[in-house]
């Protein structure tokens, strides 16, 4: 919906990785604080493995917004999970993953530790069963803030009324001595947010953080990170199946499907010229006040490959109405216009500017 602003694999495992570099969006001018060069993610279930993530490769420069969207189990929250080290024993990770120069696939826990929070601060859902119900929200801050930083009790507490006065919750000094049961969703989800701020990260991951919220609350929230982004100069990325939210508020976009990356480019190109029937039927499946009442709203025909057996063909190729036999062959992920990269071999016609996705794709 949019709103007004429109552990690690095993040798056999890593020698697949080694044996190709994949097609990926070329470097910014500004060097980038990270870049994810062929990620994959694998899960070991019940004898079978789910592949989750299968290559997927990008940069993100100091400061700007990243949004990666796409259907639920399209491996969004799984690959940024992977980068922070926060996957089940039953994931194996490979591929590269380097914060400003330093790689973090395969970093020992303990070394992983001092980066998670400190570097890289994730806001995850659903507030509600991130924070500790029984600790007052006061202390589950200066937790947050002592784990990073050598000071005592009272500095700690002086700097978690700060926090909350920068995430815009009111009255701070009281709120600091509540229990999150006393909050609505929103305050709550500025309490993780302050949480995630806590040690100064130089990358905040939202993670699907406002899909629990009302409009007008997730709006807010999202003005808010813009806000904060600016203001503490931090990189997002913005994880989500909302392309109004990332139409409205992200720099450059990411479409993923089946575990890997089908359209990148910035969000003003890929909204006004989108290449990707894929991106094109999850943009026309967004509700439209002025389509007529009751009427049923247009869906993806078909459901997502099943990951324990990846296709080997085009993976959206089933629920594809452009398909042709060409489409048995896997389309390479490429830039084929300057800054506008997708996998496919029958893209969408240029249309212009397309409306659904709202304004903000302008910013």
């Amino acid at each position: 919906m949019t709103t007004d602003r429109t552990t690690y694999a095993s040798e056999d495992v890593s020698a697949t990785a080694r044996s190709a570099e994949p097609d990926r969006p070329a470097e910014s001018a500004t060097a980038p604080l990270l870049q994810v060069r062929d990620l994959r993610v694998r899960f070991a279930q019940r004898g079978r493995s789910v592949h989750a993530v299968n290559g997927l490769s990008y940069e993100l420069a100091p400061g700007r917004m990243l949004a990666i969207v796409g259907e639920s189990g399209s491996g969004k929250s799984v690959g940024v999970r992977a980068l922070m080290g926060l996957l089940p024993p039953s994931a194996q990770v490979w591929g590269s993953a380097l914060f400003d120069g330093t790689e973090l696939v395969g970093m020992p826990e303990r070394e992983m530790r001092r980066h998670r929070g400190a570097d890289i601060a994730m806001v995850f859902q659903d507030p509600a069963r991130s924070l500790n119900p029984t600790m007052r929200i006061g202390s589950q801050i200066t937790e947050a803030i002592r784990a990073h930083a050598d000071i005592d009790r009272g500095a700690a507490q002086e700097r978690a009324v700060e926090l909350l006065r920068l995430v815009r919750l009111a009255a701070p000094e009281q709120r600091f001595f509540e229990y999150p049961h006393q909050l609505s969703g929103g305050m709550r989800q500025r309490v993780m947010i302050a949480i995630a701020l806590a040690a100064q990260p130089r990358l905040l991951i939202a993670d699907e953080a406002t899909t629990s919220l009302d409009v007008t609350t997730q709006a807010q929230i999202m003005e808010l990170l813009l806000e904060l982004q600016q203001q503490l100069g931090m990189a997002v990325i913005l994880i989500s199946h909302d392309l109004g939210l990332a139409a409205s508020y992200a720099q450059d976009v990411i479409v993923m499907y089946a575990g890997r990356a089908v359209e990148y480019a910035s969000a003003s190109t890929l909204f006004e010229h989108v290449r990707m029937p894929y991106t094109r039927a999850l943009l026309g499946a967004i509700p439209l006040l002025e389509r007529e009442a009751h009427t049923l709203l247009p869906v993806i025909p078909g459901q997502p490959p099943d990951l324990s057996s990846p296709p080997v063909d085009c993976p959206f190729r089933p629920r594809c109405a452009s398909a042709t036999e060409q489409c048995a062959e896997p389309p390479p992920f490429a830039e084929h216009e300057p800054g506008h990269w997708w996998a496919c071999w029958h893209p969408t016609p240029d249309e212009g500017t397309h409306d659904n996705a709202g304004d903000g794709a302008q910013r």
